[in-house]
């Protein structure tokens, strides 16, 4: 293999999961990805395009999801073959601390002279703790490192010294030193967004399972356009609150793209794929301006593709008619946390259900082609009862907007953690929560579990972890069960649902009794016979992961729309 400057590598959850006895339960129902995680973070992306632009060898290695498609797949042996003088590793979710430190530690064994560069939400909210793990070299701080990443490179190259890197944690003489976190972007503009380098670095390399986002993403090719890094609303329980960003990365205010920038990027994206463009971030969230001016960039660009939008609130119905007037084809994703008003206020969220009600409705009566909701379990005033009542909020809804089958709801944990640096996590009995696990290793320690249940770090002072688990599958068979009753899911789906759902929770139950066995040998064998029933259940558990899917041709069928972008932009480059 060619010798790169520096490969980044996205680890699976837990390290060796195809060995481990593990039931994962419906942590990652409603995410593209498996309970494995083996999405990587887009600033994989990001840091890449800017360190090739600078003239560095890079490339991403997606070995979560290699691992997931060849089981048989000798991980150490290809590690040993890569040649990079670094390695980054993400661990920006807090999920991944298991696998990251663990394929840290196997390179760090392979390739001893080579250094390894931790980044991510996670890695800047433990890089003290990080740090003294003796596989990690270097811990790179903040939200917005790409302009870091060639100056580190430079450094690290000539062995100069580091203490002039900003946002750095690394390691002098055995020691941690911290410097100043002082690159925080305040916009976006400067981010060098091209989603060519991707498909040249596949070429090149000759393989896109290790570039591929995540397992499908050749069956299922979404994307992402970024409006902005950093948050204005002040939910309780997310990582990415205002205040989790100020506490964390030292952001005070939200960064963002310009409305012009992101429509380019959507546009960039359709010139190589004909896929769904997931837009990340309310478009409202710098003002309405910034939402028109996205519009009508889009616009004149002609963009054709898919177009995902979200929002934080309810929005206006002005809001769906610019949208339907932009897009040939648009959806909406809506995350309100809970129908309860109750539970919703506790969390931050103050709007009502009555401004919620009608934004649906807009959205429907203005082309939307789909609207997902999304309700969690496990929040803060959330009893057993208010989690179950949410399906009869939900036959509300449907009965409401006459059983349009483009409306769709989904329910699920808060899990496995509760985030680091949110309001709840540095004041959880402020919110009512318990807490198991406070440091790094307590959450890498508890990923390993075999039992998805005893992996969550919290319960709440309404619902311990035995009833989250409980609540979660009686939540999503009513919900269900509300979707037959008003004819948008056959009788067939319904039972096949509910078997699988029925064999999830025993799953658990078993798990748990032999988790109780004393002699280790036997509770090992137990777990082991027990593997592959786990597996079978480990995607698509309270939910269907696919109906969670937009519209969206495979990866090859975009081969026509790569070749034309690449021949052109080489004539341009060469004219």
């Amino acid at each position: 293999m060619s010798r790169e400057d520096l490969i980044f590598i996205h680890a699976p959850s837990v390290y060796d999961f195809r060995k481990e006895s593990m039931f994962y339960g419906p942590v990652s129902d409603l995410v593209p990805s498996t309970p494995v995680f083996e999405m990587y973070p887009f600033g994989f992306t990001t840091m890449a395009n800017q360190l090739y632009k600078d003239g560095y060898r890079v490339r991403i290695i997606n070995l979560a999801s290699m691992m997931l498609n060849d089981p048989k797949l000798d991980v150490e042996a290809y590690l040993s073959k890569l040649r990079a003088d670094v390695f980054g590793i993400d661990l920006h979710w807090l999920p991944h601390a298991h696998g990251s430190l663990a394929v840290a530690e196997i390179i760090k064994n392979l390739h001893p002279a080579s250094r390894t560069l931790f980044g991510g939400f996670s890695s800047s909210y433990f890089h003290e703790e990080l740090i003294r793990y003796p596989q990690v070299d270097l811990v790179l701080r903040g939200d917005s490192v790409e302009p870091l990443m060639s100056p580190l490179m430079s450094a690290l190259e000539k062995g100069s010294d580091l203490s002039d890197i900003p946002n750095l944690t690394w390691k002098k003489d055995g020691k941690a030193v911290v410097n100043d976190l002082t690159c925080v972007p305040e916009d976006l503009d400067y981010l060098d967004i091209d989603y060519g380098w991707i498909v040249r670095s596949v070429i090149k390399h000759r393989d896109l399972e290790g570039a591929k986002p995540f397992k499908d993403w050749d069956r299922y090719p979404i994307t992402t356009a970024f409006t902005v890094r950093g948050c204005s609303q002040r939910c309780a329980v997310c990582g990415g609150s205002c205040g989790a960003n100020r506490r964390v990365v030292g952001r005070s205010r939200p960064a963002f793209r310009s409305p012009e920038k992101v429509a380019e990027d959507v546009y960039n994206v359709q010139s190589y794929l004909n896929a769904p463009v997931f837009v990340v971030g309310d478009l409202r969230q710098n003002g309405d301006d910034y939402a028109d001016r996205f519009f009508r960039e889009a616009k004149r660009l002609g963009v054709d593709n898919h177009i995902v939008l979200e929002v934080f609130t309810p929005a206006p119905e002005d809001f769906f008619e610019k949208a339907a007037s932009t897009f040939d084809r648009y959806s909406m994703q809506f995350s309100p946390d809970s129908h309860d008003e109750k539970v919703r206020y506790a969390l931050g969220r103050r709007f009502d259900n009555a401004a919620m009600e009608k934004s649906i409705s807009y959205a429907l009566s203005n082309e939307c082609q789909r609207f997902d909701m999304f309700f969690m379990i496990g929040l803060p005033e959330q009893t057993a009862e208010s989690a179950l009542n949410s399906a009869d909020y939900v036959r509300h809804l449907y009965r409401d907007n006459k059983n349009d089958p483009r409306l769709f709801l989904y329910t699920s944990p808060l899990a496995p953690f509760l985030d680091p640096g949110s309001i709840a996590f540095e004041d959880p009995e402020r919110f009512g929560y318990r807490l198991f696990a406070r440091t790094l290793e307590e959450h890498r320690a508890r990923l390993a579990s075999p039992n998805w249940k005893d992996v969550l770090s919290y319960e709440t002072r309404w619902l311990t972890r035995d009833q989250i688990a409980e609540v979660s599958y009686d939540a999503a068979d009513r919900l269900n069960k509300v979707r037959a009753e008003v004819g948008l899911m056959s009788k067939e789906e319904l039972e096949s649902r509910e078997r699988r759902s029925h064999d999830a929770r025993l799953l658990m139950n078993e798990v748990d009794r032999a988790m109780g066995i004393k002699d280790p040998q036997e509770r090992e064998g137990t777990l082991s016979r027990l593997k592959e029933r786990a597996d079978d259940l480990m995607e698509s558990t309270i939910c269907q992961k696919r109906e969670l899917e937009w519209d969206s041709p495979g990866v090859l069928r975009s081969a026509p729309r790569v070749i034309k972008s690449l021949v052109f932009r080489r004539k341009s480059r060469s004219g």
